[in-house]
């Protein structure tokens, strides 16, 4: 089953309207181009809609299973930050060494 999210490859701002493009399957410039030239002519209040829908609509998941939304964020098999490597030291430097100012 298909869901109305905001994109998360193809934004501008936040999303919005290449997501609603990507669901009724057209092209997010002319989607943008259209509400760009609606916004300039006055027609309704679209910019009240679009912050509207950018609380409204829920985010993409980030691995592009929409049957899960519990799966945010998760990648099967990546590993976890105890896999990293060890944090690098900062060298010390002299309180009173100012040479760089």
């Amino acid at each position: 089953m298909k869901k109305l999210t905001k994109s998360r490859d193809n934004k501008m701002v936040s999303g919005v309207l290449a997501g609603i493009a990507e669901y009724f399957g057209f092209d997010p410039t002319l989607l943008r181009i259209i509400y760009g030239a609606a916004t300039l002519i006055g027609v309704g209040s679209p910019f009240i809609l679009y912050i509207v829908l950018a609380i409204v609509i829920p985010e993409a998941p980030i691995n592009g299973n929409t049957k899960n939304p519990k799966s945010y964020g998760f990648k099967p098999g990546a590993k976890g930050p105890e896999h990293h490597a060890p944090r690098k030291e900062a060298e010390k430097v002299k309180e009173e060494d100012w040479s760089d100012f």
